[in-house]
């Protein structure tokens, strides 16, 4: 019996902010061509945003007749799905200054233990060793988008109940957010937490929200995600951006060094971030070797020359 199960999506390269390049290649493994126009027209909502936002690719798949579900799921949920020729999309963390990323997974392993990731090149797959892939998921929640013909997900006995409504409204608030329309964006999150209120993945979003309104109300939210999911890395992070603007140095501090203890690659800012707040408590040496980590993970940073000039004068 083969150990490896794949599947054989085909490759695309180009994308759009609003048309990332999961959401076409899984839309073309359907039979289902997205119309990059489309998608070029809807990105002007989006000026000045980095990175791609991921339902608006969704909602292009669904007008041209796919159906979409979010699930928390699990390695073994996940292979059940590669297993009936349905290739997932799940949420990781991101790297450099990128704070999370889709992935589309293609298959798996039995016998070596690893995951395949699709890459956009003829014979070339991501193989990610089955516990590392888990560590890093659970980051986020363990999120699967699966993006389908309607009967599918019947076929692949999906309930679509509270939890899965849940977990769409946090995506379509983070739309609405990235818009500018904070106000249905609180409330499509509060609606996600009445109907689940162990979506940490709420808490969170809703809390950074708070957050960005200075209201010590995000300390509470952000709190409520890491009891739901303790390896949150983006409360745990919002937690230290609440605390260094509220010039609570020691608790920014702590806070930061939590996240990178989780993931010490995901988000390279913070090391910048933690070394404002070890300078600000005369922690000159700890400071400084975090300035030097955020050079050295990003020295392409728009604020290479002046934090470098700062590590310089630091004794």
């Amino acid at each position: 019996m083969e150990s490896s199960h794949s599947l054989d999506v085909p490759i695309v390269q180009e994308e759009n902010i609003c048309l990332p390049l999961v959401i076409s290649a899984v839309s073309k493994y359907w039979g289902v061509d997205l119309p990059l126009a489309e998608a070029k027209e809807i990105a002007k909502r989006y000026p000045g945003v980095k990175g791609t936002i991921l339902i608006e690719g969704v909602e292009l798949a669904e007008r041209h007749g796919l159906a979409s579900i979010i699930l928390n799921s699990s390695l073994k949920e996940l292979r059940r799905f590669i297993d009936m020729g349905i290739p997932p999309i799940v949420i990781l963390p991101g790297l450099k200054d990128v704070v999370q990323h889709a992935s589309l997974v293609i298959g798996y392993d039995e016998v070596e233990k690893t995951i395949f990731h699709y890459i956009p090149e003829p014979d070339k797959i991501g193989a990610i060793p089955d516990e590392k892939f888990d560590t890093q998921w659970k980051e986020d929640d363990r999120l699967i988008l699966l993006l389908v013909p309607p009967d599918i997900i019947s076929e692949a006995k999906i309930a679509h109940d509270n939890k899965t409504k849940s977990n769409r409204l946090c995506f379509d608030a983070e739309k609405l957010r990235l818009q500018g329309n904070t106000d249905e964006a609180v409330k499509l999150l509060k609606k996600a937490l009445e109907m689940n209120p162990s979506n940490s993945t709420a808490s969170c979003l809703y809390a950074g929200i708070l957050n960005d309104l200075n209201l010590q109300e995000a300390v509470e939210y952000y709190n409520k995600s890491i009891k739901l999911n303790n390896r949150c890395y983006l409360a745990y992070r919002g937690l230290g951006n609440y605390y260094l603007k509220t010039k609570d140095y020691k608790n920014a501090e702590i806070h930061y060094t939590f996240a990178i203890k989780i993931n010490p690659y995901r988000f390279v800012p913070i090391y910048k971030n933690r070394g404002i707040a070890r300078l600000e408590q005369n922690k000159t040496a700890e400071a400084k070797e975090d300035l030097k980590k955020y050079l050295e993970q990003m020295p392409d940073a728009q604020d290479h020359a002046s934090i470098a000039q700062a590590i310089t004068e630091l004794n």
